[in-house]
């Protein structure tokens, strides 16, 4: 459904002094790169501080779980936002990418109780992409920033 008037206002970010990571995905980096960049200001309104959103790229979606892992190990991030674009092919390759990258980013928030958001655009189509990462549908990145804010908050009241 394509959005009708202008982003609701962004959620605000209770202790505005944590830090984020970013996990991106290349493949399509174009497109990936629309949806961090969505992400980046929507956590700006937000009122995390310019600096505090660490970026890490990696090749594609399917290693996007490993990644936000890795960083959320680290014990540095409020939150961990993985951004990226699958387009369905001819094969099913598409299935087990968006199988594995949405399985895996669930587990890793639950394993290690650090917020993952999942900000990968599933689509079947390149115009349904584009659509979604700025075009007439929104961005993905936006809402992506939006859950890692609210989640970041909701597991800050619990510590």
């Amino acid at each position: 459904m394509a959005r009708t008037g202008p982003a609701p206002p962004a959620p605000r970010l209770e202790h505005p002094g944590v830090r984020m990571a970013a996990v991106v995905a290349g493949f399509h980096r174009e497109l990936s790169e629309r949806l961090l960049e969505a992400a980046r200001a929507r956590l700006a309104e937000s009122g995390l501080p310019d600096g505090h959103l660490e970026v890490f790229w990696v090749p594609g979606a399917f290693e996007l779980p490993l990644a936000a892992r890795t960083v959320a190990l680290r014990r540095r991030y409020a939150a961990v936002i993985a951004i990226g674009v699958v387009i369905r092919g001819e094969t099913a390759h598409f299935d087990h990418i968006c199988t594995a990258a949405a399985s895996g980013i669930t587990a890793v928030g639950l394993e290690t109780g650090v917020p993952c958001t999942f900000g990968v655009l599933t689509c079947e189509t390149m115009e349904q992409a584009v659509a979604r990462s700025g075009g007439d549908k929104g961005n993905a990145g936006e809402n992506a920033a939006d859950a890692a804010v609210a989640m970041a908050n909701l597991v800050a009241e619990g510590r």
